[in-house]
């Protein structure tokens, strides 16, 4: 039990730069949101619902997490933060790691899968904070998804996901073939979709043409009712 728990603590330092010892980790509210959760997950399997619910009512208030008791979680999963939703049938593999924010949420699934709304999350994705991730999509193996990303189809292995809706990115392969990647956001402009400058400028071109549109109609306009030189206004 203690070796279980020392392994979880040290999972979380290496993803984490900030404690500067396990005794800190110990006051993370995503700590406790998963302590309450397996309690409440073991409740929920025995159909003690009612229990199971009071349980995640009390982590809600304590960590500011909601998960529901029937989400399944694997080990070492961190959040880092808090104020993460995770819906009733959701699916989380090992060392996956949830930023402030996210909600794995459920959606009418229309692909066959009968009973599951929420996603799927494979062993070591990183979820970036206010990203969304909704459905019976199923979130591949050490893939990153963006912050503020908007998931709704199935996400490969590996692969870097931004954008609302989500997109997938370009990513050298000694990048995706790190162990962890903080935040699962890059900033480096190699990482950029090879579009993405592209759709800024024609962006710039459209809204300096709707400029340039406006100012020749107001200048159109002024000079129609404009008075000639040398004359004033009202006189014969």
């Amino acid at each position: 039990m203690a070796g279980s728990l020392i392994a979880y603590l040290d999972s979380i330092k290496e993803r984490d730069p900030a404690p500067r010892s396990r005794m800190e980790i110990l006051l993370y509210p995503g700590v406790w949101a998963l302590f309450w959760h397996r309690i409440a997950h073991r409740l929920y399997k025995v159909r003690l619902y009612f229990l199971a619910r009071a349980i995640n009512h009390l982590s809600r208030f304590l960590t500011g997490n909601d998960i529901h008791p029937g989400a399944k979680i694997g080990r070492n999963f961190f959040i880092d933060h808090g104020f993460t939703v995770i819906g009733e049938t959701a699916e989380i593999g090992d060392n996956v790691t949830l930023y402030q924010h996210v909600t794995l949420g459920g959606t009418d699934p229309a692909n066959g899968i009968g009973g599951k709304r929420h996603p799927t999350i494979c062993d070591g994705a990183i979820i970036g904070s206010g990203a969304q991730v909704l459905g019976p999509v199923t979130v591949g193996a050490r893939a990153r998804v963006g912050a503020n990303a908007v998931v709704t189809k199935d996400v490969p292995e590996a692969a870097t996901m931004v954008g609302i809706p989500a997109r997938q990115m370009l990513v050298d392969v000694t990048a995706y073939q790190r162990e962890f990647v903080p935040y699962g956001t890059p900033c480096s402009e190699v990482f950029d979709p090879a579009t993405q400058k592209l759709e800024i400028l024609q962006c710039e071109v459209e809204r300096l043409t709707k400029q340039i549109a406006e100012l020749k109609e107001e200048r159109d306009s002024s000079g129609s009712t404009g008075t000639k030189p040398g004359k004033e206004r009202g006189c014969a």
